[in-house]
């Protein structure tokens, strides 16, 4: 039986949620879906996702202290991560990498874009 990799959606825009679970959800991807950013350590540090989408314009607290706590987490450390966002500024870029992110993807994204950067980090697996 084929694995079903579990991702961690992290959005607190309902649409972009609803899009990628439809995007995610038509390839056989699991999905948890989360649009508050003070649940995603404990749901990732208890779901163990194989890949976490992290938007980092969130209300309380941002994507970067999110990226930050899941990073300094012996359980959530090595999950990776990709931004899924609206920053496009060089410097916000630069930061997201700085935080831990293992990739960065722009807002409004296309849908062949998301799929091949998510079969790229699930392929490449947990960084040890």
């Amino acid at each position: 039986m084929e694995q079903k990799f579990k991702i961690l959606v992290v959005d607190d825009d309902p649409d972009t949620l609803a899009l990628i679970e439809q995007i995610l959800s038509n390839e056989g991807y699991e999905l948890i879906k989360v649009s508050n950013a003070t649940e995603v350590g404990l749901k990732a540090a208890t779901m163990l996702p194989d890949l976490i989408l992290l938007d980092f314009l969130l209300p309380e607290i941002n994507g970067f202290e999110v990226c930050q706590a899941l990073r300094s987490n012996d359980v959530t450390k090595n999950i990776p991560i990709m931004a899924v966002t609206c920053l496009t500024k060089e410097k916000d870029i630069e930061r997201i990498f700085e935080v831990g992110a293992d990739d960065y993807l722009e807002k409004p994204f296309r849908v062949e874009k998301l799929l091949e950067k998510v079969r790229e980090l699930l392929a490449r697996g947990r960084v040890t």
